[in-house]
């Protein structure tokens, strides 16, 4: 299958499209319904399930009937997986694009959403940068506060039994866990982990440096990253 990546101005969406060879990732026609609904997703802002009641373009059919016309003349069963749209009031979209087998559409894809009043060209090389830092770190949050709360529960769990198991009393586990999870922050938070272009500066502390040189407020609102087929 494809992913699929469409920007316009502030605002991107992307869709991830299953199919079951790679073979089908070349075909033409194919590559066609991926960009479109990739479009769908942008001018409509919404989810898989209403994309998927959408008139396709120039067709006469819903998007759901083209899909099901492309599964009976490719000769291979598709699936719409999964769609995400993003946005930012001010400041840029930057996009990139991992295994790319033509202009946006490859096998894994990211969106970053960089919010500032600078002029674009002043944010778009730094933008691009992290989008290839988020495609080969594929962080699961912006923040720590953004961390879905289960998870760090259970990389807690998991830790303080480690400490115990080597014979720790828990009180001193539990000390040994909270630096730990530091560790673990910087492993799967964006704005913690250290930038893979430079290998030694938190990814806040270039958007730092950014609003320093350019006099102005720069911030990461979101990312998205969508990979095939995980």
């Amino acid at each position: 299958g494809l992913i699929g990546i469409s920007i316009n101005g502030v605002q991107g969406a992307m869709v991830e499209i299953n199919s079951e060879t790679d073979f089908v990732a070349r075909n033409e026609l194919f590559q066609n319904f991926v960009k479109n609904c990739s479009n769908l997703v942008l001018s409509h802002k919404s989810d898989i399930n209403t994309i998927k009641k959408l008139p396709f373009p120039n067709t006469g059919r819903s998007v759901d009937q083209e899909l099901n016309n492309n599964i009976a003349t490719i000769g291979e069963n598709m699936n719409i997986r999964r769609a995400e749209y993003i946005e930012v009031s001010e400041g840029v979209l930057v996009s990139y694009i991992h295994n790319k087998v033509t202009e946006d559409l490859g096998k894994l894809g990211v969106i970053v959403a960089i919010e500032s009043q600078a002029k674009d060209d002043q944010l778009l090389v730094v933008g691009k940068q992290i989008a290839m830092h988020i495609a080969a770190t594929s962080p699961k949050a912006l923040n720590i506060d953004d961390l879905d709360r289960d998870l760090v529960e259970r990389e807690k769990e998991v830790l303080i039994d480690q400490a115990v198991s080597t014979g720790k009393p828990k009180e001193i586990a539990e000390k040994m866990v909270q630096a730990r999870l530091q560790k673990f922050f910087q492993e799967v938070v964006l704005n913690e982990q250290i930038s893979v272009i430079d290998g030694e500066t938190k990814i806040k502390d270039i958007i730092k440096k950014l609003s320093i040189d350019l006099d102005t407020d720069v911030m990461i609102k979101d990312f998205v990253i969508l990979k095939l087929g995980e």
